[in-house]
């Protein structure tokens, strides 16, 4: 009989190994969680923006996204942290629109526009196991907010057919917390950015959301609690666990220090975080002259230095590899 698993896949579940969606279908509660997430759409709240509209019916909130889903892409990538890719690559599918719009958005045709394709629930647990049959080591959700109820349907669907890989939930951060509740017992990893901790900062670069920095804290901690610290399976793979980014950005726009300081003192200090330097001007960052040009070496290594200093433990390996890099150009 024709099996959707992956060899890698098989050979993890006979370890024992299954994702979280398991037990909660097992359990008997993810249909209910479905039906609660479908409900949110007539008078959407998925996001911080709350802005209140009916998406079953058509209606349009600031994320410009229908109530189903626009997929950009599905594929496996092989830029994402070392323990997502593996060998086979991360499983991820872009999704289109966004609830944040930052302004120096480097995928603004995908976010801002929303080009993709409207995708059925069933489209989208096809793609699910289409990449895990390929070898993807999970499913990466990038850009999942405003289409959680549909992702978790499509997942519901795909689970039957044979899905036994982990969720990636790849977000911007701006999450509210009720809604990261709904999905304990779903996610396997969170993968959440930082990218702020001032509030006039988030409201300049991404569109009037001066709660970000608040909102994004209080998701991370909850998404800690249910997926605790990073987790590995013997050959390096990711299975669950909460993986941190934070991007570094010019004239100390992202608040950097304040950031590592804040994981040192309510995080575990093992906690995993990708301090990462590849910030570059794009969509509309040159009309911000703060923000127009590139990061130089010597921000990107007070950033790292910061982090040694505050004594977080599980920096994300290349952006060690390229802290030692730049510190041998500039000694030398």
């Amino acid at each position: 009989m024709f099996s959707p698993l992956s060899l890698y896949a098989r050979q993890r579940e006979r370890k024992g190994w299954q994702p979280a969606y398991v037990k909660l279908e097992r359990e008997g509660k993810f249909a209910q969680r479905i039906e609660e997430a479908y409900t949110i759409f007539e008078n959407c709240h998925l996001c911080p923006r709350g802005c209140g509209v009916n998406r079953q019916r058509g209606e349009a909130g600031f994320c410009r996204a229908p109530a189903g889903a626009v997929v950009s892409s599905a594929q496996p990538h092989f830029g994402e942290e070392i323990s997502l890719v593996g060998q086979n690559g991360s499983g991820t599918i872009f999704f289109s629109n966004c609830n944040l719009r930052c302004v120096f958005c480097q995928n603004w045709p995908i976010a801002h526009v929303g080009r993709g394709e409207k995708t059925k629930d069933q489209d989208l647990a096809d793609l699910m196991l289409y990449l895990q049959k390929i070898g993807c080591h999970n499913i990466n959700l990038v850009t999942p907010t405003h289409v959680m109820p549909n992702i978790l349907n499509a997942t519901r669907i795909a689970l039957k057919r044979g899905l036994r890989i982990p969720l990636v939930y790849n977000t911007s951060g701006y999450e509210r917390l009720e809604i990261v509740r709904l999905l304990d017992g779903i996610v396997d990893i969170y993968l959440p950015d930082m990218k702020y901790m001032d509030a006039h900062q988030a409201s300049k670069y991404s569109t009037g959301a001066s709660d970000y920095p608040d909102v994004a804290k209080d998701a991370i901690v909850e998404m800690n609690r249910q997926v605790g610290e990073h987790m590995t399976d013997k050959q390096g793979i990711a299975l669950r666990g909460l993986m941190i980014r934070h991007l570094v950005m010019p004239n100390r726009v992202a608040g950097t220090e304040k950031f590592i300081k804040w994981v040192a003192k309510t995080l575990p200090k093992s906690t995993y975080i990708n301090i990462m330097p590849q910030y570059h001007v794009a969509y509309k960052a040159f009309d911000y002259p703060e923000i127009a040009r590139a990061i130089t070496v010597e921000e990107f290594l007070e950033a790292m230095e910061w982090a040694k200093n505050y004594h977080l433990t599980n920096l994300d390996p290349r952006a060690v590899a390229v802290r030692k890099m730049y510190a041998r150009r500039r000694a030398g």
